[in-house]
């Protein structure tokens, strides 16, 4: 039986929020559940590292470029602690609202219809649009390794999209299993760049790069203070992600506990990871040759076994990437569609309790855009939704500490609001930046988002569920509220 009961108009009664609502009936919801228990923390924490490390692999070195090591190095720290404060911030949210909507459901209940679409929007582009662009990175790095005599082209993109999504249609369960061994190798590919880098290691490798004559600037920063924020779009690529792991919460066992300490773990250890290849790549190959490689830990190594043997592992670390974000598409969509958001046929599950459409119909429309090509492009557009989230997701956690300080809440962020707060400045200040470094995907992102908010405006608002399991959240709150 459902906590809300239907509105005497149902479909077409005004509430508080500006949406009108209406309760369906037990089938709706029978025909989209997802299987429970799927995932303790030790799976929660591989999938939050599954997310991100394709980021280690390549990417995060471009920011040489734009702000040379200092600048890197100075905005990957500001840009760790944003994403460790904002990491507490949804282990708290997570622990209270455990969800398949994330960052959308903790919105929901901060700030209502309007401001928990806005963030499950931002969070879905994210998601949707990443794997395209690693799509084309795959491409590429299969062709780089003469695999078979395979040439990149869009039957690759293809046959990625099709694979993964056929193993996620197996269920959770495989899904998150087969997810968390790709990332293992993934991970000792890590360790091996590593220990091979440390003789390569030279201090002087990591200032190389000739001062410009820029404002302040030095061989530590060659491009000037203003280097280090050209940067931080670039040290996103060291975590991007890893906050869809409350997306696991209803496969998750005992989410409450398992979804903030799978999370926390995994961001630490992103945290190692990202410094671990930052230090050592630059300092065996030297910043201005390793600001414009594809394949920088390769390249990092020279010619030897181990550049070999971490030059197949990298194509690992792609798959892992991609093959969680996609994971992470689907569960948005899925929680975004079963509460009217969205169609609603996308979050019908198969017999394995699977969200069929949520996880093909975004892959349909990420494999045309990998036809473009451009997945520099593409990733630059996934961190401005990605950004956009952040922002609103701390402003959720601030509302929900200031207007109902006696939630339940079985973990709470340390530093409370003060922390969450500083994560808000940053990604704010992450919003700006990406239209420095590209202006144009910065700019598409925002009318894609426009578009999506103009669907709700003028239709997805009439037409929400009241007796789903995000939005039951949010209604029991007002409801304790107005009885207050």
């Amino acid at each position: 039986m459902s906590l809300v009961e239907p509105s005497k108009n149902s479909g077409t009664g005004k509430h508080h929020d500006a949406a009108d609502f209406h309760s369906e009936d037990n089938s709706y919801l029978e025909k989209r559940t997802l299987r429970k228990g799927s995932a303790g923390w030790v799976l929660l924490a591989g999938l939050g590292v599954s997310y991100v490390i394709s980021g280690d692999y390549a990417g995060w070195n471009n920011g040489l470029a734009e702000g040379g090591f200092g600048g890197l190095l100075i905005a990957g720290v500001v840009i760790a602690g944003m994403y460790l404060a904002m990491v507490l911030g949804m282990a708290e949210m997570s622990s209270a609202l455990p969800a398949a909507g994330g960052g959308y459901t903790f919105a929901r209940r901060a700030l209502g219809p309007w401001g928990g679409f806005a963030t499950g929007t931002a969070i879905l582009i994210e998601y949707a649009i990443a794997p395209a662009a690693i799509a084309t990175f795959i491409g590429s790095y299969v062709e780089s390794l003469n695999l078979f005599g395979i040439t990149d082209g869009w039957w690759v993109y293809l046959a990625v999209y099709a694979i993964f999504i056929g193993i996620h249609l197996t269920g959770a369960g495989e899904a998150l299993k087969a997810m968390f061994v790709i990332t293992a190798i993934a991970l000792v590919g890590l360790v091996i760049f590593a220990v091979s880098a440390i003789g390569l290691f030279d201090a002087g490798n990591l200032t190389d790069i000739a001062p410009t004559d820029a404002a302040g600037a030095s061989s530590f920063l060659p491009f000037g203070a203003f280097g280090i924020w050209a940067a931080v779009p670039f040290a996103i690529w060291f975590f991007l992600a890893v906050e869809g792991v409350p997306l696991a919460a209803e496969e998750a066992r005992e989410p409450e506990k398992n979804v903030p300490r799978g999370i926390i773990i995994s961001m630490l250890i992103l945290i190692v990871t990202g410094a671990t290849v930052l230090f050592l790549a630059t300092g065996a190959l030297g910043a201005e040759s390793l600001s414009t490689s594809g394949n920088p830990l390769v390249e990092a190594l020279g010619d030897g076994t181990a550049a070999k043997v971490v030059n197949y592992i990298g194509l690992a670390g792609l798959v892992a990437s991609f093959f969680s974000i996609m994971y992470a598409y689907s569960r948005q969509t899925f929680a975004l569609s079963r509460a009217g958001y969205l169609p609603t046929n996308l979050s019908v599950t198969n017999s394995r309790k699977a969200p069929t459409l949520a996880l093909i119909v975004p892959g349909v429309i990420g494999f045309a855009l990998s036809l473009t090509g451009e997945g520099a492009m593409l990733l630059n557009m996934a961190v401005f939704g990605a950004a956009v989230s952040y922002v609103l997701m701390m402003v959720s956690h601030i509302v929900l500490r200031r207007r109902e300080p006696e939630m339940k809440r079985p973990y709470r962020t340390p530093g409370g609001i003060v922390t969450t707060s500083f994560a808000l400045v940053i990604a704010a200040a992450a919003v700006i930046a990406t239209f420095l470094v590209d202006p144009v995907a910065a700019l598409w992102t925002l009318i894609a988002f426009a578009a999506f908010m103009a669907y709700f405006g003028l239709y997805s608002r009439h037409h929400l569920v009241a007796n789903s399991p995000d939005e039951e959240f949010a209604v029991l709150a007002k409801a304790e509220e107005e009885l207050e």
